[in-house]
């Protein structure tokens, strides 16, 4: 065999073992999928946070052009102003209410009325038209 045909196949056989490998991973536990929701906000806070240094920096840089330019046109439209993410706060979800009676309903349809006493007619009535 040649090196590339052998490095193909090694290649190949590691995808493999690897995709084997991922699929026969449990689901997260409660636990962990809450941590990984709040890393998941701290990620994207990071970034508003990251986006905001780099609007005051660009701020800056351009305030010392137009000071040490003297051709520098001045700016002609403000674009959007720098906003401050403000500090990190995370709230996880409320979580979902337990049904009150702790049983669940069937998915299907109901195969047999409701156990009500009152009787139909006043709804049929009122949607009959009226002559």
């Amino acid at each position: 065999m040649t090196f590339l045909a052998r490095k193909t196949l090694v290649a190949l056989c590691a995808t493999c073992v690897c995709t084997l490998a991922a699929a026969k991973l449990p689901p997260p536990s409660p636990e962990a999928a809450a941590k990984a929701a709040e890393a998941g906000a701290k990620a994207a806070w990071a970034g508003k946070v990251d986006n905001y240094k780099l609007c005051i920096s660009q701020d800056k840089v351009a305030a010392h052009y137009r000071k040490t330019t003297p051709t520098a046109k001045p700016a002609t439209a403000a674009g959007a102003a720098c906003t401050e993410p403000g500090p990190f706060a995370y709230t996880p979800p409320a979580a979902k209410p337990i049904e009150a009676a702790g049983a669940h309903s069937p998915p299907g349809t109901a195969s047999s009325p409701p156990s009500t006493q009152v009787p139909q007619a006043p709804a049929a009535a009122a949607s009959a038209p009226k002559s």
